[in-house]
């Protein structure tokens, strides 16, 4: 799964995470992703010295990875995926999260106080997305709106394009931290290690400041381009 941060992207890991016949896997490249880019990210130290910062290796071992289950659930940021090679993707099945921008990019300000077009994900996205189709395994969108608003339904929906039966213990999960969680967990988790399960859709409350507008119109663009991958819940 490729999402962008503030994507309700942790909230289907720890769905995924309830079923008895998968492991999943917390944003794997994400100390890849400092150590390329250099962004400095909350927690950044103490993510690049707990888990592998070389992507290649990284999506080599998720490919071999013997985890004593039937499917294995990588939950990924799409702007984690910097400066590798589209064939690590070919030896799995990909999804995309999509958040409306609008809802998304306050949020993401909330935590980060600003941001640039690359923290969003979207760029990557697009070009995820675009780089999948033109090696024969296209992607399909969820959006987390439809995801929030029928939740058994949308999981139905992701589970019957992934060859996967459904299982209603997706719908519901302890609340509070989780073994699977990333060494980040204390600066983006908040609000889901409050939740048993997905939370009722209301629209946002937060404003954007008039000095983001611009990021805004350059997040809706790249997002329109990602519709028609969408799949209808």
């Amino acid at each position: 799964m490729w999402s962008g941060p503030r994507n309700v992207s942790t909230a289907l890991m720890y769905s995924f995470a309830q079923r008895r016949d998968t492991r999943v896997v917390d944003e794997p490249l994400y100390a890849h992703y400092l150590r390329v880019s250099g962004a400095n990210h909350p927690g950044r130290e103490d993510i690049l010295n707990a888990m592998p910062a070389d992507g290649h290796d990284v999506m080599a071992q998720l490919a071999s990875a013997d985890c004593e289950a039937d499917v294995l659930f990588a939950k990924q940021m799409a702007h984690h995926f910097v400066d590798l090679d589209m064939s690590l993707l070919e030896p799995f099945e990909h999804f995309l999260l999509l958040r409306e921008p609008r809802e998304m990019l306050p949020s993401l300000l909330e935590v980060l106080g600003d941001a640039t077009l690359r923290d969003t994900g979207l760029p990557d996205q697009v070009s995820l997305a675009d780089g999948l189709d033109s090696i024969g395994k296209p992607p399909f969108c969820l959006e987390s709106k439809a995801l929030l608003l029928d939740p058994e339904r949308a999981l139905r929906a992701v589970c019957a394009r992934l060859d996967l039966d459904f299982d209603p213990v997706m719908l519901a999960w302890p609340p509070g931290p989780r073994p699977e969680d990333g060494v980040w967990a204390r600066w983006w988790y908040a609000n889901v290690h409050k939740s048993d399960g997905f939370q009722p859709w209301r629209p946002s409350s937060r404003t954007l400041p008039e000095e983001h507008q611009a990021l805004l119109e350059q997040c809706l663009a790249l997002y329109q381009r990602l519709q028609r991958f969408s799949i209808s819940v």
